[in-house]
């Protein structure tokens, strides 16, 4: 089956919805613990393992088919660098290509609803995401995100998504990393209230320098792991954020808790918001600023995703 370029989609669709959680679902509520390097990469080659994260996925496909709206999702890749798949004694399998296959059978047993599919290979960056002093060097990024890079991009995903990037050294290799490989891509930072990345580099300095020297640039940027209150007070910074990063970032894979990142890291237990508060407060950043990707982080599940979707197709445009 063929399916519109990225690029097409993302530009003919209104809105496209985002899948909630799938680590921190399993986390907290699966009998089965999570790879210390890969995470949930390997979940696949499991029986029981394949099922229980199929079930999470399943569960977004059935929302977005619900309420007919495109949908995104992302492949179980976050932490699937060489390095880490070597680590974890995969370093022979396409661990990979197997994930995209995985989400892409998935997209197929839809029928029609199919073709407003689409399927991100996610990355992320090499060391914590919420200790940007771990960040590479720009060189150093391009060097070490490449390998992984090629190899969504080999395996066919229709676009790349690198995510929760605290740090614009690291942020800026990754885009090139990513450029380098043909396929379009988006650029997902961590937002602080202040209008700056995590390592306080303004928004408006980040997306313009990459943008400038990065070739092709990004699609468009995100935020993920942020909650839609700081996402909008950052857009909105008067002195780091600009008419221009408001027009670059396109959507928002809100979390639950209005916490700083630190508070965040520390906290030992998940906060969770009201579904229907969720589903609201990220729904009107569509309204409010035209974000086009909503979708949630860590504490959603589908019962916050269904909200969300419920509110994107009952307030001010129709589902295509």
């Amino acid at each position: 089956m063929r399916y519109l370029p990225f690029p097409e989609f993302f530009e003919k669709s209104q809105c496209i919805l985002g899948e909630g959680a799938v680590i921190e679902r399993l986390r907290r509520n699966s009998e089965f613990e999570l790879d210390p390097d890969i995470v949930n990469s390997a979940f696949i080659y499991d029986k029981d393992r394949r099922t229980a994260i199929s079930g999470i996925y399943r569960q977004y496909l059935d929302i977005g088919l619900k309420y007919n709206l495109p949908l995104l999702l992302s492949t179980p890749t976050w932490r699937a660098n060489r390095e880490r798949i070597a680590k974890a004694g995969y370093e022979k399998t396409d661990v990979n290509g197997d994930n995209f296959r995985f989400l892409d059978g998935m997209r197929k047993s839809y029928g029609e609803y199919a073709n407003k599919i689409v399927i991100c290979g996610l990355l992320s960056c090499r060391g914590d995401a919420y200790n940007q002093s771990e960040a590479l060097s720009s060189n150093d990024a391009h060097k070490f995100h490449s390998w992984q890079a090629n190899r969504l991009a080999e395996a066919g995903v229709d676009f790349l998504l690198a995510a929760t990037l605290p740090a614009f050294s690291e942020a800026t290799g990754l885009a090139k990393a990513l450029a380098a490989t043909g396929k379009p891509y988006i650029m997902s930072f961590l937002f602080r209230p202040e209008g700056t990345m995590l390592d306080s580099t303004p928004l408006k300095d980040a997306i313009s320098i990459i943008d400038s020297d990065v070739n092709p640039k990004p699609i468009a940027y995100m935020a993920n792991c942020t909650h839609a209150s700081i996402f909008k007070t950052a857009i909105m910074h008067a002195t780091h954020s600009s008419a221009t990063v408001r027009n670059r970032v396109a959507g928002l894979l809100a979390n639950t808790a209005a916490l700083n990142p630190e508070e965040l890291d520390d906290s030992e237990e998940l906060v969770e918001e009201d579904p229907q508060i969720f589903g609201q407060s990220v729904a009107n950043l569509h309204g409010e600023l035209g974000m086009k990707i909503l979708g949630g982080c860590c504490g959603t599940d589908d019962r916050h995703i269904d909200n969300l979707a419920k509110r994107l197709v009952s307030d001010d445009f129709e589902s295509e």
